[in-house]
């Protein structure tokens, strides 16, 4: 992936491929108006998420809300071939915005008496780390990402691999297995790097606690509480149910021009407790609302995902979520990505600020920053 496609010409160098075939670059639906509402207010971020479908990005979903009250807007199309406008309360992959799920009800059945914090891993799993693992793991360690556990195995390092085996199903235990044989990274809480292993175990841990599947009781620890209705764990099932954006991948032909791939049907189930959950903005703006207030994770659990470890240079993880302070203003909040999709909810801990928004993003995993997204940003935050 180059960060070079970022500015691309959509009608000049892209031919979409999609579905049983090819759409030609001059077909692609014309950039549509965006819908704001309140129309007159937080001009900037309307015009943030104007002039789509582009290169970067087929559609945009957005909320917002501060001390000037709440804020909405959605921009491009549902999918490139109908060219449909973009659905304000459409499904999309919501990524690693997962984690926030799956460290709230960690942290609630902490609240419980059911898991302590400080715990070793290995009471609640005994046999999953082998003896080169000589510092205990805690679950503490698994939430603020300083396990040292490395990650697992994968369907590939590249779209092209990942892509061919789109349907087919990695189990969460199964990447857990590979990723305890290489032995640790470095001892728990030595160092912070963020990986989805810690929630994949996070995961098995939920399950072990509770005796029950981890889609079953994240819905009935933190969904359900928080009103989320229209948000799901699809487990292998590749589709994504009910009224949704549809994603793309930017692929680059050897010729040096790009067509675009479906890339909405995916079996994410490797991904699982770190970022297999389809959601929209609506539940992702509850989810952020609720756990802010102390009504999904009460005090004193709630203080974890305002705290990054101490002790460790550069670290700004906390559980389930990223500490970014700007311009003297300190927000906590998670992205997520998967392919065609990428997600961001951020709020001041006193929610007089928050943040949403989804893109259908057509190179989500590219290491260059989405220009809409960075537009976004910038209108909200200043």
């Amino acid at each position: 992936m180059h960060a070079r496609r970022r500015t691309t010409l959509l009608a000049a160098s892209v031919v979409l491929a999609l579905g049983a075939g090819p759409l030609s670059a001059s077909a692609a639906p014309a950039p549509r108006a965006p819908v704001c509402t309140p129309a007159p207010s937080h001009q900037a971020l309307c015009e943030a998420i104007g002039g789509l479908p582009d290169a970067s990005t087929t559609a945009a979903l957005v909320r917002m809300s501060d001390n000037e009250g709440s804020w909405q807007g959605s921009s491009g199309v549902r999918d490139l071939r109908s060219g449909k406008a973009a659905d304000p309360d459409a499904r999309f992959r919501a990524g690693s915005t997962t984690k926030v799920v799956t460290a709230a009800a960690v942290l609630r059945l902490a609240a419980r008496g059911d898991v302590d914090l400080d715990a070793s891993i290995e009471r609640y799993l005994p046999g999953l780390l082998g003896p080169e693992f000589e510092k205990p793991v805690t679950v503490r360690n698994l939430l603020n990402h300083t396990s040292g556990i490395r990650p697992g195995i994968s369907w590939g390092n590249t779209f092209e691999e990942q892509y061919a085996h789109r349907y087919d199903t990695l189990s969460p235990r199964r990447v857990v297995e590979s990723a305890v044989a290489l032995g640790p990274a470095f001892d728990a809480g030595d160092q912070q790097q963020y990986l989805n292993i810690n929630y994949t175990v996070l995961g098995l841990l939920i399950e072990k606690v509770t005796g029950r599947p981890y889609a079953s009781e994240a819905a009935r620890l933190v969904l359900r509480p928080a009103g989320m209705r229209d948000t799901y764990f699809p487990g292998t099932d590749p589709r994504v149910r009910g009224p949704h954006h549809h994603g793309y991948q930017q692929v680059e032909r050897p010729d040096g021009t790009t067509r675009l791939v479906d890339v909405t049907e995916w079996n994410v189930a490797d991904r699982w407790a770190a970022g297999d959950m389809i959601s929209t903005t609506a539940d992702l703006e509850r989810l952020i609302t609720a756990l802010f207030s102390g009504e999904i994770v009460p005090e004193p659990q709630l203080r974890e995902m305002f705290t990054v470890p101490a002790g460790i240079e550069g670290a700004s993880y906390s559980a389930g979520l990223t500490r970014l302070e700007l311009r003297g203003t300190v927000y906590w909040g998670k992205s997520g990505a998967r392919p065609g999709y990428s997600t961001l909810i951020a709020a001041t801990e006193d929610l007089s600020f928050t943040l949403v928004y989804a893109l259908s993003d057509t190179d989500a995993k590219d290491q260059s920053s989405n220009p809409v997204a960075d537009r976004i940003r910038e209108a909200a935050l200043t």
